[in-house]
């Protein structure tokens, strides 16, 4: 009986989808963070009549078809990039990109990564550094007698020195854009990595065309809306059970032909 697969492949379906809502409503403290959505798409057919046969000599063809399908899997996790929030921390090292961009990272192994979390420190040696420890790229190393760091809407990193009037500019901060945002796979500790998919990162300046700014002493939030993730996963829970239903009357009809005389 075709309904016992089915109905599993629904079921599966739906545990993806409870699984990538959780997650969402679980980093929906996260900075930066970008909701997922489960994308789904039907599966094959079993054609017991084909579209457009011939049913007569004249030429009269069957207007339709007998197609049961088989089912429905996860076609993938679209990650929406919407804009989160904004949240004024007052930290002069949290930096929050307004429009589109991400910061880049240089991970341990030398290669690049990419964040929408502007929440940096300092390191040992003074270098402005994730979290984790990562480097921010380009690289900016901040004096030790330094007062203040400034960062402008266009990324330039300047300190306020005691014996200067004038900031002394220390670097700058380059975004990077990518043809297909969602493309990027997700690492965890807030990164993602350039897949075939996302294309070649796009390098600019903030505040250029096509680009976003920066605002120094705060930090995107997620873009989750907790409100929405709860009625989905109430939508979810509930195409579980009737799945869930489906198979318990499969199986009840299953029985009734077995017990047939």
């Amino acid at each position: 009986m075709r309904a016992l697969g089915i109905a599993a492949s629904g079921m599966l379906a739906q545990q993806t989808n409870v699984d990538v809502i959780s997650n969402n409503i679980a980093n929906a403290n996260t900075t930066g963070f970008k909701s997922g959505r489960a994308a789904f798409q039907d599966l094959l057919y079993q054609s017991e009549r084909r579209e457009g046969a011939l049913v007569a000599a004249d030429g009269a063809a069957r207007p339709v078809g007998v197609d049961i399908g088989l089912g429905v899997a996860t076609a993938g996790v679209v990650r929406l990039n919407t804009q989160g929030g904004l949240t004024e921390t007052g930290n002069g090292l949290d930096v929050a990109i307004q429009g589109r961009g991400y910061f880049q990272v240089t991970l341990p192994d030398g290669s690049m990564a990419y964040t929408r979390a502007g929440n940096f420190s300092l390191s040992a040696e003074g270098e402005i550094v994730t979290l984790d420890g990562y480097l921010l790229d380009p690289g900016i190393a901040v004096p030790e007698d330094a007062l203040s760091v400034e960062i402008s809407p266009d990324g330039v990193v300047s300190a306020r020195m005691a014996d200067a009037v004038e900031p002394q500019q220390l670097g700058e901060i380059t975004l990077a854009a990518f043809v297909n945002e969602q493309g990027l796979r997700p690492i965890g500790n807030n990164l993602l990595i350039q897949t075939p998919a996302s294309g070649d990162p796009m390098l600019a300046q903030a505040g250029e065309e096509g680009f976003g700014t920066l605002r120094q002493n705060f930090l995107e939030t997620s873009n989750v809306n907790v409100i929405q993730q709860i009625t989905d996963l109430i939508t979810a829970q509930r195409a579980y059970e009737m799945n869930s239903k489906a198979i318990t009357t499969a199986d009840q009809m299953m029985q009734t032909a077995t017990q047939v005389r």
